[in-house]
């Protein structure tokens, strides 16, 4: 049976990071593209590529996996222990055989709830960022200029600590879920990877720059139809739109993916 870990120079135990990684650096110097389309160097791209549409799947990874056991096992020789006809000894091999087994399940979950939070750190902030554009448009805060010196360093700081925090979030997810421009040909990227990066990178920025936009603009048509909140807190919010608006969405973006990240901590 092909060794795919072996085709990619990983270890059984490799990350789907790792695996990629991998993948994509032996597919930038084995590409047939570099090669003037010399057919050695064109089958051992066929390999890493058949490699990493295995191995870069998690539940085909399972299946691999789950077949390189059945096959160790099935090689092992009568005088080995895990070829041995001794009940005790097939006992003890089928405890081993489940052990490794639920250990590739584990790893497979693992991997799964490591995607999950990867995505759920670029859309909470997102949609936090989208909410409070809205909210603080319509509602008009002006918690600025009521605060003393010491509030004001205070919401500065916020503000530039959470517009870092944003564009790390939106680089993060741009990376991750978007097309980018890279020396490799598309070819060396298999259809499971295409849908992980469904969007061109110039769209997503065009969206997200419109997104907010239009989050604006709900906001200040909110803002124009009614003033309750000025009217019940005088102190804390405005008649009008004030510039110290733009302090806080990313503020409230802040503290979104602070309490995401916590949340996340307690649930491992």
């Amino acid at each position: 049976m092909v060794n795919y870990y072996d085709i990619l120079k990983v270890s059984p135990e490799a990350t789907h990071a790792e695996i990629k990684s991998a993948y994509r650096r032996l597919a930038r110097k084995l590409h047939p593209d570099s090669h003037q389309g010399s057919e050695e160097t064109a089958l051992k791209f066929a390999a890493i590529a058949e490699a990493y549409e295995v191995l870069g799947n998690n539940r085909e990874r399972v299946r691999y996996d789950k077949r390189m056991l059945e096959v160790t096992s099935s090689m092992n020789g009568s005088d080995s222990v895990l070829g041995s006809t001794n009940r005790h000894a097939q006992r003890w091999r089928q405890m081993v055989y489940e052990k490794r087994y639920n250990d590739i399940i584990d790893r497979m979950m693992a991997e799964e709830r490591r995607e999950a939070e990867a995505f759920q750190k670029v859309i909470y902030p997102l949609v936090a960022v989208f909410v409070s554009a809205i909210l603080v448009t319509a509602f008009h805060p002006k918690i600025f200029a009521e605060s003393t010196v010491i509030g004001k360093l205070v919401i500065v700081t916020l503000f530039i600590i959470g517009i870092i925090n944003l564009i790390r979030r939106i680089r993060d997810g741009f990376e991750k879920y978007t097309e980018t421009d890279d020396n490799i040909h598309d070819s060396i990227l298999d259809e499971s990877e295409r849908k992980q990066k469904p969007y061109p990178r110039l769209l997503a920025a065009v969206v997200l720059g419109g997104g907010f936009m239009l989050c604006l603009g709900i906001g200040l048509l909110i803002g124009w139809q009614t003033n309750f909140a000025a009217d019940v807190m005088p102190n804390m919010f405005a008649d009008n739109l004030r510039p110290e608006f733009i302090f806080y969405p990313p503020i409230v973006t802040l503290f979104v993916d602070l309490m995401h990240t916590l949340a996340s901590r307690f649930d491992r």
